[in-house]
C-alpha cells in the first residue's frame, strides 16, 4: 500500500479553552506534513473574523498551507470579496469556497440582495482574481437539497468549470460510497481531483446525528457494531479499526489524498494516519506570541 498525502480540517475557537484545543490539534498534526489545514466558517458567516484569525495563526505557526473556508451567506459581493482579499493579505491563498449554511433557525438559504447567488458565482469571482487555489465541497451521496445524485454531480461539474481546482467530499462510512462517486464524476467529465473527506468517529452518537443532518447514510452493520462497542467500552478501538480499514481500501483503489475532519480532536486522526504509514516529518509548529 502506498502512503497517502493527508490534510486536516479544524474549526476556529470561540473560547480560551477552545483556543488551547486548536493549538494542541495543530501541534499534534502539523508534524505529519499535511498538504494543508482547512479552517471552517460558521453558519451564516458567524465566525468570519475568528476564521481569519485562526487561519492566519495556523499559517504563521506551522509554515504550512492553510485553506480558509469562505461562504457567501449574509454578505454582499463586495463584503465577500473584501474578506477574500483580507485572507490573501494574511498569506492565506488557499480557499474552500462554499455557498454556506444559513443561520440556525432560518428556513433555508436566501441569497443576499447584493450578494452572490450561489457557490458557482462565488467561485467564478474568486477564480477571476488569480490569487487563490480554490477547493469546493462535494457530496458522495445526494445533497439534501438536490433533486437527485445526478443533479449533485452536475452542480459539482459546474463548480469545477467555474474555476475550482479540487473537490473535497462530505464524509461517508463505506469506501464503496466514495468509489462509486469517483466513477460517476469521471463519467460526467470532472477532471479535477476529488478528495474523500474522512470522519474518524470520536463519538458515535454525535456522528450519527451529524450524518442525519447532512444526508450521509448509516449502514446497519456499523450502527450495530458501535452499539455493541459502546456497551463493551470498546468504542475507540472500533472507531480506529473501521476508519483505518476504510482508508486502506481507498488507498488500495488508487486514492492518493485523504482529508480528515478532526473536530479539533487529533488523537484518533493521528493514530489512523500512523496506521496508514503517514509518519512524523521534520516540520512542526513554531511558537507564536
Amino acid at each position: 500500500m502506498s502512503t497517502p498525502a493527508v490534510s486536516f480540517e479544524v474549526f476556529p475557537p470561540r473560547s480560551i479553552d477552545a483556543s488551547f484545543r486548536l493549538w494542541e490539534t495543530a501541534q499534534a498534526l502539523a508534524p505529519l506534513a499535511p498538504r494543508f489545514f482547512s479552517v471552517t466558517y460558521g453558519a451564516g458567516g458567524t465566525t468570519r473574523d475568528l476564521t481569519h484569525d485562526a487561519a492566519y495563526t495556523l499559517r504563521k505557526s506551522s509554515g504550512l498551507p492553510v485553506a480558509a473556508h469562505l461562504t457567501c451567506v449574509g454578505a454582499t459581493r463586495d463584503e465577500t470579496m473584501a474578506t477574500a482579499r483580507r485572507f490573501a493579505k494574511a498569506g492565506v491563498t488557499d480557499l474552500v469556497a462554499l455557498r454556506g449554511d444559513p443561520p440556525e433557525g432560518s428556513d433555508g438559504f436566501t441569497a443576499h440582495p447584493d450578494g452572490f447567488a450561489n457557490s458557482v458565482d462565488l467561485i467564478e469571482a474568486l477564480a477571476a482574481t488569480n490569487l487563490f487555489t480554490l477547493r469546493v465541497g462535494a457530496y458522495p451521496e445526494k445533497h439534501p437539497e438536490a433533486a437527485s445524485q445526478a443533479a449533485s454531480i452536475d452542480w459539482l461539474k459546474a463548480k469545477i468549470d467555474a474555476g475550482a481546482d479540487e473537490a473535497i467530499t462530505q464524509f461517508f462510512f463505506e469506501a464503496e460510497t466514495f468509489l462509486r462517486f469517483r466513477d460517476d464524476c469521471a463519467k460526467a467529465g470532472i477532471n479535477a481531483p476529488v478528495t474523500p473527506g474522512i470522519l474518524p468517529v470520536t463519538n458515535w452518537v454525535s456522528a450519527r446525528k451529524f450524518a442525519a443532518r447532512c444526508g450521509t447514510s448509516v449502514p446497519l452493520w456499523l450502527d450495530q457494531a458501535f452499539e455493541t462497542a459502546i456497551r463493551d467500552d470498546r468504542h475507540d478501538l472500533l472507531a480506529r479499526a473501521v476508519c483505518t480499514e476504510m482508508c486502506s481500501t481507498l488507498v488500495d483503489e488508487g486514492v492518493e489524498n485523504l482529508h480528515f475532519y478532526t473536530l479539533n480532536r487529533p488523537e484518533l486522526t493521528r493514530e489512523v494516519c500512523h496506521a496508514l504509514g503517514v509518519t512524523q516529518a521534520e516540520t512542526g509548529v513554531r511558537d507564536v506570541a
